[in-house]
């Protein structure tokens, strides 16, 4: 059996390709932590490319950007070809059957879709933002309300 289910934020900004045969292709790559080390109790981190493709390639490509978190389902492919200088390469990347967009670095750009939204390739879903208003949030409702003030991050601060 050869699935993988990966949890992470991009990296970069998506990179939408299309085929001589017009279909979108969409690569990208999302930051993985790893599990800390107990001999040096660091955290460590595996950079997996990803590849997307068809519509739901365009919908990463729209709704998606450097930092937002994915879950992605799918599968590992290895593949090689010779570079220009003759040499034997091998690329290993996911091919993912669905994208899971689970938040965006900044919530509050307008641009990315409503946590918890899925694009699948199986069930491309239009998405009309229009109609939806947006929902305020109870301070009271708030269990984090006490600790203190927002922490404002800048994007130089983040390690992707």
């Amino acid at each position: 059996m050869n699935k993988v289910v990966l949890i992470g934020r991009l990296t970069r900004d998506p990179e939408l390709r299309y085929t001589s045969g017009n279909a979108a292709v969409c690569n990208f790559t999302i930051a993985v932590d790893r599990p800390f080390n107990s001999n040096t109790q660091e955290r460590g981190t595996d950079f997996i490319p990803i590849v997307v493709w068809n519509k739901q390639a365009e919908n990463v490509k729209n709704y998606l950007a450097k930092g937002s978190q994915v879950a992605v389902e799918g599968r590992i492919q290895v593949r090689n070809y010779d570079d220009n200088n003759g040499q034997k390469r091998y690329v290993t990347e996911v091919i993912a059957n669905s994208v899971e967009f689970m938040g965006s670095k900044n919530s509050n750009n307008g641009s990315s879709m409503p946590s918890g939204e899925t694009s699948s390739s199986s069930e491309p879903t239009p998405y009309d933002f229009k109609d939806e208003a947006p929902q305020s949030t109870d301070v009271d409702s708030n269990p984090f309300a006490d600790f203190g003030q927002n922490i404002e991050i800048s994007d130089d601060e983040l390690p992707f």
